[in-house]
């Protein structure tokens, strides 16, 4: 069975889901790094780069794929959570 593989929204580069960090928006509308991959609500994929996060940030696609608007806080965890994923 072929391994499945999502698109960061940062970089827009395809890489295998296991390598990718996914972000959600729970049915609650907070915003939060999943690590389990089983968190309910709507998901969208980033690369463990912080680079990747800025584009996402800068371009705003991070929210266009959330659908809804992240705050500088919510930003500061993500950016916690890539950190971590790295170290």
């Amino acid at each position: 069975m072929a391994e499945p593989v999502r698109m960061c929204v940062g970089c827009r580069e395809r890489t295998a889901k296991r390598e990718l960090i996914r972000i959600v928006r729970t049915p609650d509308g907070q915003i939060v790094a999943d690590a389990t991959g089983k968190t309910p609500g709507r998901g969208a994929y980033i690369c463990r780069k912080a680079s990747c996060l800025a584009k996402a940030r800068k371009s705003r696609a991070l929210e266009r794929a959330l659908d809804a608007p992240i705050a500088p806080e919510d930003y500061e965890k993500l950016s916690a959570a890539v950190e971590a994923a790295n170290g």
